[in-house]
Formats: C-alpha cells, sequence, structure tokens
C-alpha cells in the first residue's frame, strides 16, 4: 500500500518499516532473511502461506507494495534497531504485521495479522505492540 510508502512507526518494543524491496535482497548481496523464515514448514502453515521461490518473493513484495487493499510494515526489534547508528533494518527484522482491507467500499472492514518470525523474538510482547500499533495506525 502506497500510503505507508514513507512511514515509520516507533514503538517501545517495535520499530514498523513499509515492506520494502530492501527487505526482499538479491542473493547476490546477502542470505534474504524473509524467504529464509519463509522456507519454514511450522511457519508457512501457522501462516497459511505456500512456498515461494526467491523470484516469486521479490513478486509478492512488489504487489503488497502495491495493492490498495493490503496495508503491510516490517516489524523490527526496536532494542537491536537503536542499539548502532547505521544498523541494517533487514538484520533487525522480528516478522510482520498485515492489515487487509476486507471490503474497499468501507475502509473500517478488515482484519490485522501478525508474524513474529525470528524465534529469538518471540514471547516478548513484539507481536502484541505490533498489533495495537497497527490498530492505532489504521484508525488514523
Amino acid at each position: 500500500m502506497r500510503l505507508n510508502q514513507n512511514i515509520l512507526l516507533l514503538g517501545k518494543k517495535v520499530v514498523l518499516v513499509p515492506y520494502t524491496p530492501e527487505h526482499v535482497p538479491r542473493p547476490t548481496l546477502r542470505p534474504c532473511r524473509y524467504h529464509e523464515w519463509m522456507k519454514s514448514e511450522e511457519l508457512r502453515r501457522l501462516t497459511a502461506s505456500e512456498p515461494l521461490t526467491l523470484e516469486q518473493e521479490y513478486v509478492m513484495q512488489h504487489s503488497w507494495q502495491e495493492d490498495a487493499d493490503k496495508c503491510t510494515f516490517i516489524v523490527l526489534d526496536a532494542e537491536k534497531w537503536q542499539a548502532q547508528l547505521g544498523t541494517s533494518e533487514e538484520s533487525c527484522m522480528a516478522g510482520d504485521v498485515n492489515l487487509f482491507l476486507t471490503d474497499l467500499g468501507d475502509p473500517t472492514l478488515g482484519e490485522i495479522e501478525v508474524m513474529i518470525a525470528e524465534p529469538s523474538c518471540r514471547g516478548q510482547g513484539l507481536g502484541t505492540e505490533a498489533v495495537l500499533m497497527m490498530m492505532s495506525y489504521a484508525s488514523l
């Protein structure tokens, strides 16, 4: 969704940033963390996701950035992100949070989902804060 393309939401535990091509880097630069997460059968089962090739992941990222009925933020671990100036977003990624508008005629209807994919970030309240921040953002 283009509406959030220049938005950064800062919480106590998480930072929400738009899902951009930076989060799905070409493998010649470094391994794609998001794609690596989605190789997990457990995560695919929990998120009802299909396995994608890396090329399909690029297409998916582009469509999610452009689609009018989806708003996606990458969830960053705020502690890691704030620890060192110049730290890449990709190295601080914990998961994502998504808002799906279920009726484009009524923007008050939708659903939110969150995925904390990074195992070391689970059970710390990052998902809860990400959902609350998305709800607050959606109500603006």
